[in-house]
């Protein structure tokens, strides 16, 4: 299963979500997730509301649930460690719990937005905005390579495995923490040869 499969975006179907204008989508995400931030802790119960509508728009969106929830799940490690340090803080469990729902919300939202719009047109709508151009050049190429080292990535781990004989939760963290280690020297790497061949066709 390629890394394009594993990332791949639903941008494709067709719904009212997926009809509305790119700009609207993006400047009510940016938003809502504002509004959210902003929401006072003892009110964070409101959020639960947004959350819903988010999951019931990827619904109506032909989303699959399975593959929304999925994707909001990756980046809750990141959110739960946020809110466990505002708890080792002494901020109490009501401030633990009014982060991770403000933030997992937040991860919704961004995720219909990413599921139902062309990231073109996201950056399209970036370059009316004007923003500075470098910085819009700099994600349209994060999110070109991103495919390609996620392939590599996983191509590295299917060679590791075919090499590896024993089975033992052990060596599969070995084997795990030699993948990335060496993805991100390949990474660099790969950067450097695509710089030098940017910079040899003129781009600056």
């Amino acid at each position: 299963m390629s890394g394009v499969h594993r990332l791949r975006s639903y941008e494709h179907l067709d719904s009212p979500v997926h009809r509305a204008p790119a700009s609207l989508k993006l400047w009510m995400a940016l938003g809502i997730a504002v509004g959210v931030t902003l929401v006072p802790v003892d009110r964070a119960a409101w959020v639960v509301v947004v959350l819903f509508v988010a999951v019931a728009l990827a619904a109506a969106s032909r989303v699959p649930l399975s593959t929304f929830v999925g994707r909001i799940a990756i980046a809750e490690p990141f959110v739960l460690g946020v809110a466990v340090l505002a708890l080792f803080q002494g901020r109490g469990l009501a401030v633990f719990l009014a982060i991770a729902l403000k933030s997992t919300t937040c991860v919704a939202v961004v995720q219909l937005l990413a599921q139902t719009t062309p990231f073109a047109d996201i950056l399209d709508v970036l370059r009316r905005a004007r923003l500075p151009a470098l910085l819009v050049h700099t994600l349209a190429l994060l999110h070109r390579y991103l495919f390609v080292l996620v392939d590599e990535m996983h191509r590295m781990r299917r060679a590791r495995a075919a090499r590896t004989w024993k089975s033992s939760r052990l060596d599969t963290w070995r084997a795990l923490s030699s993948v990335i280690a060496a993805s991100f020297v390949r990474s660099a790497a790969r950067a450097e040869r695509v710089y030098a061949a940017m910079r040899a066709r003129g781009w600056s």
